[in-house]
């Protein structure tokens, strides 16, 4: 059995409500001929534009389940934040990475050498705070 939790559809302001349905529907009638559904609890909606704060009339799948307009939803493990321009949050990865450095000083505190150390950090927390950074372009903010 195959899972659809995932949907990712670029689509500009200018195109309007009516133009995102038929997009919709467009995908579930291709999801359906592969006997596939959008998993609707995973799923969810962003805006992303100069009408970005503006309220949107819900989006209701063929099935009847509601797409939940979100300010921050996660895609492949990046958290992409509603805002006027495209922008992705780093917080989730600053938390994992801090997470994982104090558990890694919890366990090895003192008895380990600086080397040892320094090794464990890049191998498993350097990697957590790293993960798709060379796709942003990072502002001094």
């Amino acid at each position: 059995m195959v899972w659809f939790n995932c949907l990712g559809v670029l689509f500009s302001p200018f195109h309007g409500y009516q133009r995102l349905l038929i997009l919709l529907l467009v995908c579930e009638t291709e999801l359906n001929y592969l006997d596939m559904t959008i998993n609707s609890k995973k799923s969810s909606c962003i805006q992303v534009g100069p009408r970005h704060d503006k309220t949107c009339a819900n989006i209701v799948t063929c099935d009847g389940s509601h797409l939940t307009w979100v300010d921050e939803l996660r895609y492949l493990g990046i958290f992409i934040v509603r805002a006027p321009v495209f922008r992705c949050s780093l917080e989730h990865a600053k938390r994992s990475f801090h997470r994982a450095a104090n558990g890694i000083f919890g366990k090895i505190g003192r008895i380990a050498s600086e080397e040892v150390t320094i090794r464990l950090l890049k191998s498993k927390c350097l990697p957590l705070l790293l993960y798709a950074l060379i796709e942003f372009s990072l502002s001094t903010t």
